[in-house]
């Protein structure tokens, strides 16, 4: 955004007084061409500033005149332009001044208001103090050169001076205006090294998310301009050697070859940089590119190699530090394919070397200090070579470092390797010694980061707000109590960052937000563009804002206690009829994969309005997915997994729940004093068995539905034979459902041959489960029952007469009988949810495993 683009919007009174000078209806007409001008750095009265003013006055004329016509304000307008003109024509230097001003009054207005001005403004101003800088240089070499040719001719051809007032005033003149000459040439070389750090800082705090203008041709350019200058005023220098004297000139060439050896060194960048968190045996990419190479590198029969290899955080402060460049006698690390050409390309003018299929094959680890861990050392690939100069044939040898990077060599070290990378990323200086980073800094430049690493990563627009860093000021600090422009005030260090545990947590500061990073981007992106998480608050807090709410307010939030979690807030009515606040059991990506967010909300009919009052319909509706009815291609009848939560008031004691509920259907059981020991678990394996839900979060549980036409349950219960009899030494089923701990139910899944029934049931070996007590009051047993047949059984063909009684007993008698619903060999991901199937719904506690 320019600086006119602000100013333009903001109140006329606010600058009316800042141009008394210069009409207002013409500072509109110019917009932002006036601040693309170099109106600030033309600051002298010499003839390289008055010309300079003189074309700038001429351009702003014609572009308002060009203006007035568009304006259909032609008359009015160019009556001011030709006012302008009579004022400033003789002295064009005048109206700098007052353009100078204009800008200079339009700046403070903005930084009054927003405390920064655009960051486009700083970098369109910098390239104009370049031009502006290049033009003066060349300007002098002209003004030189004509000095030159001037006392050439006054000389004459035999070299006898025409004067002896002209003759002396010249060599005078000539020197101080190499000097001059010289020290302009040293102040744009540091403009230069100075754009070329910016660059390097912008392309590390890309790491973290910031946007990058990667393009090295504007650079590139830069770099040749002066180049070629210094190459001219050189020659100039070596033509005046007589003039400048003995003393004099070997200084100046000293000088000039240091402006071109800093440039040239300080013109080879790492242009892609490698990966900064680095896993070992895993393939990368990079590419250095060399600026001045296709102005400065000689034609060869064999273009030079660049070399890449890996140095410890030790080795790179040592090249920093030595007045030479030489290469580390010992890698710490052992990279394959590390050698390639560095070749010109003609059509596009660049100078590169590629590499494509770098392997870190090992890493050599350092001496770490004090507590730092392996995720905390950082390395660097330095990239060498050597290459041959034109016009002096003079060897150079090139180096640059990479970014800090972590290695690691297994993936539960990325989180932590990242957190390394970052800090590093946000808070190192553009100029510091290898690869030293404050452990202290601001917690408002703490927030930027957090900022700029969560809209990246996420990729959405839509930030982090004050009320989220105060919540996230809570949490690093452990501090409840301070406001938030108490917090504003803090330094937050690295240990507090990643190092220290959360208190009662199981993990650091920044693990927990990178968890959040990873939920976000990966399932809840378009639910926060649409700002409908608050995300960033306290459970505290939530009970605050809902205390006051409507039974079936609800928001959304980040689960302070588990690492990559939301959960839902919403009140509702507690057994006393009072309000209160639940917080469903959190979602992690695995759950949203399987069913998305917004269905979860649209499936509960608990939540009726997202906080503070719009109707989850209308909030959530973007977000929900069709619902498929009906029978697919394939013919098949289509199901929906739907979510239902279980509060404390749906879940009532077993003391109150009366009566057991009758069984199934009534099976002869054996009469006490034939009880036999129990050879099966009344239980499932233990994976199978439902784990414990945290407290504090009501149980979410998930139900598959099917039509209730395609039910594979009968509406009524078959009945068994009245000479069944059950063997003692068979194993019980036992299912809270059925509240007859001998209850015994044939397989009804598995029509055929009683062989069939056998595959799939849990293990028939012994294992020591112990068996629920019974009621005192109630006897162990009931009595037999035996029940007249009324229907053949399911496993019957409708054709078939029923086998006579001997006939069943022999075939119980040879046959194990196993519980109906064997689990799988796989189980649930989530043990605290229940499957339901129809209307005939089972709980997992007394099926675990089924679906």
């Amino acid at each position: 955004m320019s600086l006119w683009n602000i100013v333009s919007h903001m109140p006329q009174e606010e600058l009316s007084s800042l141009s008394p000078e210069f009409p207002r209806s013409l500072r509109c007409l110019l917009a932002d061409w006036l601040e693309n001008q170099p109106w600030e750095f033309i600051s002298g009265s010499d003839a390289f500033c008055t010309s300079v003013a003189s074309r700038l006055f001429s351009a702003m004329l014609e572009k308002l005149r060009g203006a007035a016509g568009a304006e259909g304000q032609q008359c009015q307008v160019l009556q001011q332009v030709n006012g302008l003109e009579n004022t400033y024509r003789r002295d064009p230097l005048r109206l700098v001044a007052v353009l100078r001003a204009v800008l200079e009054g339009e700046k403070a207005a903005v930084l009054k208001r927003d405390h920064h001005l655009p960051l486009s403004f700083h970098r369109r101003q910098e390239e104009l103090k370049f031009g502006v800088g290049l033009q003066r240089l060349q300007h002098r070499v002209r003004e030189i050169r004509e000095i030159r040719e001037i006392q050439a001719l006054r000389d004459g051809p035999a070299g006898e001076g025409t004067g002896r007032d002209g003759a002396g005033a010249a060599p005078q003149e000539l020197p101080t205006l190499i000097l001059e000459a010289v020290k302009e040439l040293e102040a744009v070389k540091q403009q230069v090294l100075k754009r070329i750090q910016i660059w390097k800082r912008q392309q590390q705090l890309a790491g973290n998310g910031a946007v990058f203008e990667e393009n090295l041709a504007p650079l590139q350019k830069r770099c040749e301009d002066l180049v070629e200058v210094h190459f001219q005023l050189q020659q100039q220098a070596m033509a005046a050697s007589a003039e400048l004297g003995p003393e004099l000139l070997p200084r100046l060439l000293e000088r000039f070859s240091e402006v071109l050896s800093s440039l040239v060194k300080s013109s080879f960048l790492v242009e892609k940089q490698p990966p900064q968190v680095l896993k070992t045996q895993t393939k990368f990419q990079a590419s250095v590119r060399f600026l001045l190479g296709p102005r400065l590198m000689k034609a060869a029969p064999k273009p030079p190699m660049v070399r890449a290899d890996m140095v410890t955080e030790k080795q790179a402060r040592e090249l920093s530090l030595s007045t030479y460049s030489n290469t580390p006698s010992e890698s710490t690390g052992e990279i394959m394919h590390n050698v390639v050409a560095l070749e010109t390309n003609p059509t596009s003018g660049t100078c590169c070397a590629n590499f494509k299929n770098v392997l870190l094959k090992k890493i050599k680890r350092c001496e770490r200090k004090g507590s730092e861990s392996v995720t905390e050392e950082k390395c660097a690939v330095l990239f060498s070579t050597s290459v041959a100069l034109t016009p002096s044939n003079a060897s150079v040898h090139l180096q640059v470092l990479s970014l800090p990077i972590v290695v690691i060599v297994h993936g539960n070290q990325d989180n932590n390797a990242k957190a390394t990378v970052l800090w590093d990323n946000a808070f190192s200086e553009i100029e510091r010694v290898p690869f030293v980073v404050a452990e202290r800094v601001p917690w408002e430049k703490m927030c930027d980061t957090l900022n700029l690493k969560f809209m990246a990563e996420v990729q959405t627009t839509k930030g982090l707000l004050k009320e989220h860093y105060f919540f996230l000021a809570q949490k690093i600090f452990n501090d409840h109590s301070a406001s938030l422009e108490d917090f504003q005030s803090r330094n937050v260090s690295w240990a507090q960052f990643n190092k220290e545990i959360l208190p009662g947590r199981g993990f650091t500061f920044w693990q927990w937000f990178d968890g959040v990073l990873d939920l976000t981007k990966r399932c809840l992106k378009s639910y926060w563009s649409d700002r409908l998480i608050i995300g960033f608050i306290s459970k505290q807090y939530v009970c605050k804002l809902l205390s006051t709410e409507p039974d079936g307010t609800f928001l959304l939030r980040f689960s302070d206690s588990e690492i990559g979690g939301v959960t839902i807030a919403y009140v509702t009515r507690g057994k006393d009829g009072s309000s209160q606040v639940e917080n469903i059991q959190p979602f992690s990506a695995k759950d949203l994969s399987i069913r998305s967010l917004g269905d979860r909300i649209r499936d509960l009919g608990q939540l009726r309005n997202l906080y503070p009052n719009t109707p989850k319909d209308q909030a959530f509706g973007s977000h929900y997915n069709k619902e498929q009815t009906g029978k697919d291609g394939r013919g098949y009848v289509s199901t929906a997994i739907k979510m239902t939560v279980e509060s404390e008031r749906d879940q009532e004691p077993p003391s109150s729940m009366g009566a057991p509920p009758a069984p199934m259907f009534p099976v002869p059981v054996p009469q006490p004093e034939s009880l036999q020991p129990l050879p099966g678990s009344l239980c499932p394996p233990a994976p199978f068995c439902p784990q414990p839900v945290p407290p504090g979060y009501p149980e979410s549980n998930m139900n598959v539905m099917v039509p209730d036409s395609l039910t594979p349950f009968p509406r009524t219960p078959p009945i068994l034979p009245p000479s069944l009899s059950m063997d003692p030494a068979l194993p019980l089923c036992q299912d809270p459902a059925f509240g007859n701990p001998g209850a015994f139910m044939p397989n009804q899944y598995l029509p055929g041959e009683a062989s069939q029934l056998l595959p799939g049931g849990p293990s028939s070996e012994l294992q020591d489960e112990e068996m629920p007590e019974l009621p005192p009051e109630l006897p162990p047993f009931p009595g037999v029952v035996d029940v007249p047949l009324q229907s053949p059984p399911r496993w019957m063909s409708p054709g078939m007469d029923p086998p006579s009684s001997s006939d069943l007993e022999q075939l119980l008698h040879n046959v194990t009988l196993f519980p109906p619903f064997a689990p799988p060999p796989q189980h649930s991901e989530y043990p605290d949810s229940s499957w339901g199937l129809g209307e005939a719904r089972w709980d997992d506690g007394a099926r675990p495993g089924h679906a």
